[in-house]
């Protein structure tokens, strides 16, 4: 199943001998991170064993919100309200971000509660962001069906085409100097006295003082091979992309039923809005412990898949020389198929509440493989044991948006200034120096 049409990034031809900072994976974490670095004086290499954006990065709903985000995120995301709108001048490149809005609906009298609280969370920023009752909806969406008790409506809030953002992102970033070398795995890290001194890429080696992991659902099993543990496992969220229609929502929409966004060409992103496909893989039983929290308060969402991705993973090795090639020169692209099911059934849904949709074609479909922690929040921190190596991934479904601050609070920490937000969430020790692991908002 082919995944979306992404803008092309053709890399480099010669590889580097020697950058201060190597980014691994070239999605918008890892381009957003390449570019802040670039910007900052360093020199960069940005390493991606397939093409820019071309796993979860493009296959997201395209969602730039900071509605119903974890507590813990919503100062970084807050940044990245601030730099979104500056991005296609500071890139040179149209991006598709505008300012639209997005509404979470409510149901009943219980979720219109829960989001009224969550609305506690932004009451130290300056952003537009309300309950709206349920007449009070059907204005702001005329033509709707939907019998809700109101919704959460953050007028802020945008969108932006996945399509299009890492690789206008990663040019920007060749612009100020970047090395972006596209189908260059790199195998692993070298270290000197214990700190980082290089890397080996499918295509040689570039020495280097600092290393960030951006690798999203690939991340885990690099750490492994590193000699470190991060529990992380992938969630799939199967999308539709319908043919341009008249007369539909400017606003993105999150229900229980179905999740939209508009799409530049006039086209609509459809997906379920509440339900996942959790893959049983070898992971799974590995970080079992870890999860177990998230299973229990997340058991409604997630649908538990045994087949044939077990097998996939069982065949790919935990561990490899650099000398060999490594599991990410084997698969160039995660691919997975989505769930027509759950596709057709959001299309469904959202048909009866915006009758307008009767008319809408599917264009397109795809599934997306997320990379999700146990506590839904991600990994941005150094990592202590080795000297020079740094990590961001773990996005839990929300990276497309936060992408621009989080590149750039991985530039402060490699750069070892003051970090834009507090990195102590996000912190990679979180996970083995005792402390709770809590899910709030969930995936």
């Amino acid at each position: 199943m082919p995944g979306p049409f992404v803008v092309p990034v053709h890399g480099d031809l010669d590889l580097p001998a020697k950058v201060d900072v190597v980014v691994i994976g070239g999605g918008i974490i890892g381009c957003s991170t390449a570019l802040e670095l670039a910007e900052r004086g360093m020199t960069v290499a940005l390493c991606e064993k397939g093409g820019i954006g071309h796993e979860q990065s493009s296959r997201n709903w395209g969602w730039v919100r900071i509605t119903r985000r974890d507590p813990r995120e919503v100062p970084l995301m807050a940044e990245a309200l601030r730099i979104w709108p500056d991005l296609a001048k500071r890139t040179g490149r149209d991006l598709g971000y505008t300012r639209a809005g997005v509404a979470f609906a409510c149901a009943n009298d219980t979720e219109f509660e829960e989001h009224e609280r969550w609305l506690e969370n932004l009451k130290d920023y300056q952003i537009d962001s309300r309950m709206v009752s349920g007449r009070e909806f059907r204005e702001l969406f005329p033509g709707t069906e939907m019998d809700v008790k109101g919704a959460l409506f953050t007028a802020v809030d945008g969108r932006a085409e996945p399509q299009q953002a890492a690789p206008a992102i990663a040019e920007a970033a060749r612009d100020r100097g970047v090395h972006v070398l596209t189908e260059c795995a790199v195998r692993g890290i070298q270290t000197s006295a214990g700190h980082v001194s290089g890397v080996v890429t499918e295509r040689g080696e570039i020495a280097c003082e600092q290393v960030v992991l951006a690798g999203g659902a690939w991340s885990s099993l690099f750490a492994r091979n590193t000699g470190l543990r991060l529990p992380q496992l992938k969630v799939k969220n199967s999308v539709i992309r319908t043919k341009p229609l008249q007369g539909g929502p400017e606003s993105a929409i999150w229900s229980n039923g179905f999740s939209i966004r508009k799409r530049m060409d006039g086209g609509y992103t459809v997906a379920d809005g509440f339900r996942n496909i959790v893959d049983i893989v070898p992971d799974s039983f590995r970080y079992f412990k870890d999860f177990l929290p998230a299973l229990g308060s997340q058991w409604k969402s997630l649908m538990l898949s045994f087949g044939g991705r077990f097998l996939d993973e069982v065949r790919v090795p935990n561990s490899w020389s650099m000398d060999e090639a490594s599991p990410f020169e084997y698969c160039r692209v995660l691919d997975p198929k989505p769930s027509f099911t759950l596709q057709d059934k959001a299309l469904q849904n959202l048909r009866r509440a915006f009758p307008v949709f009767e008319k809408a074609e599917v264009a397109q479909r795809w599934a997306g493989a997320i990379d999700v922690t146990p506590d839904a929040i991600p990994v941005i921190s150094s990592v202590d044991d080795i000297p020079g190596f740094f990590i961001a991934t773990g996005f839990s479904g929300h990276g497309f948006g936060i992408g621009p601050a989080a590149g750039r609070l991985a530039a402060d920490l490699v750069c070892a200034r003051a970090p834009v937000v507090d990195p102590a969430p996000y912190r990679f020790n979180r996970f083995s120096d005792g402390s709770k692991i809590e899910i709030i908002s969930g995936f």
